[in-house]
């Protein structure tokens, strides 16, 4: 059966990983244009690059499911609405959605995310110089989630360890291995914290919130976690991929400085082009036809957001980075269908508020050229590093 694939996918059998982890765009684009739903031998399943079988994808749980017990987060963290389906899914996600609505989201993160950028901010303009993502990107993405969890008592770093332990096996078990010991020992901390939190019943903590909503402990640390891939990595790398395209883009960095109202356009054309989740997965639940493909039950069928966020059908000139593409806002960074991201408006509002304040805080904002970055990972993508400079 697998020679069979290879023969019949010569492109997909071509493209390692490490080809996927490093800069997956000229190999996504390949497939795309030759084998739109191709079989990928290093990732063991399918791999879907065009918008149109992506979105198919997505939108039909009951072809293409996330419960399966193959389901990485899940095997990390355990049963969340990220790794469910159907009325189970509804429950899960529906206790955690409702505050993240475009308007309480504004409601109660935007002071609270002005405040944390203005610290942030007001503490790097001396300097000169910065590394934002370690120093801007990731302490803010950490300090909201961290308001948003209620998790009272325990610190910043504290909670970045844990997502850290989590985003490693993840990424592990994406690539074929195991989770390393680690994320079992953060899994057992957030538990305990959570415990606590649900426990104490402050006033509007959204995990006794969940928990009096009928979700079980080991339900609302799951969801927690799944919150912290959501509101952290993927924030934090959305954040400092804008600043690399944008700093990386003098002539497009001139429009927006000319017109402010281009930045929100400029911050969706690079989720387009770098989102930072870069592919979902899902598992067939029956043997289906995928764009003339014939894909077995059971199969792995994974989703390249980056590869349709660059399908040249949708968005012409698909590479280049262009704040004013008129139909910028098609991107499926935030997913498509029951797990589209809920938390999408508040992770553009911390991406927002940062820019904006780096764009007017610190003048003469450049890509540090001593010290260059290039966004690297499999499933979360972002630079390892981003050093700037600026005139102090």
């Amino acid at each position: 059966m697998t020679s069979d694939l290879i023969a019949r996918f010569p492109v997909g059998a071509s493209v390692t990983a490490a080809d996927l982890e490093d800069d997956p765009h000229p190999h996504l684009a390949r497939l795309r244009e030759r084998e739109p739903v191709s079989w990928l031998p290093a990732l063991g399943g399918w791999l879907v690059t065009s918008r149109d079988l992506a979105l198919r994808v997505m939108r039909d749980p009951a072809a293409f499911t996330v419960d399966d017990p193959r389901f990485s987060t899940a095997r990390v963290v355990g049963p969340s609405m990220l790794s469910l389906d159907g009325p189970v899914h509804t429950r899960h996600r529906d206790a955690f959605a409702r505050p993240f609505r475009p308007a309480r989201t504004r409601e109660r993160f935007t002071a609270f995310v002005e405040a944390e950028v203005d610290r942030l901010v007001g503490g790097l303009a001396p300097a000169g110089r910065a590394e934002l993502r370690g120093e801007l990107a990731g302490p803010l993405a950490v300090a909201v989630v961290a308001e948003t969890l209620g998790l009272y008592g325990v610190d910043a770093s504290t909670v970045r360890s844990w997502y850290g332990a989590f985003v490693e096996a993840v990424s592990a078990i994406t690539a074929g291995g195991e989770a390393p010991e680690r994320a079992g020992e953060a899994h057992r901390l957030l538990r305990a914290a959570v415990e606590e939190a649900i426990g104490a019943s402050r006033p509007g903590s959204q995990l006794a919130e969940a928990a009096r909503g009928g979700l079980t402990t080991a339900e609302v640390v799951a969801n927690a976690a799944i919150l912290m891939f959501g509101g952290i990595d993927t924030t934090e790398g959305m954040i400092a991929n804008a600043v690399r395209h944008l700093l990386g883009h003098p002539g497009e960095l001139r429009l927006v400085l000319d017109d402010r109202d281009l930045l929100p356009a400029a911050i969706e054309e690079s989720l387009r082009l770098e989102p930072s989740a870069s592919v979902v997965d899902r598992y067939a639940t029956r043997d289906t036809d995928l764009g003339g493909t014939p894909v077995p039950a059971g199969d792995l069928v994974r989703v390249s957001i980056a590869g349709a966020n660059r399908d040249p059908a949708v968005f012409p000139d698909p590479d280049r980075f262009d704040p004013r593409r008129a139909n910028v806002a098609e991107h499926l960074a935030f997913a498509h269908g029951p797990h589209f991201c809920f938390g999408a408006h508040l992770a553009r509002l911390e991406a927002r508020t940062a820019l904006a304040a780096l764009l007017e805080r610190l003048p003469g904002l450049r890509l540090d050229p001593s010290r260059p970055a290039c966004p690297r990972g499999l499933v979360f993508r972002r630079p390892p590093e981003l050093h700037v400079r600026w005139d102090a």
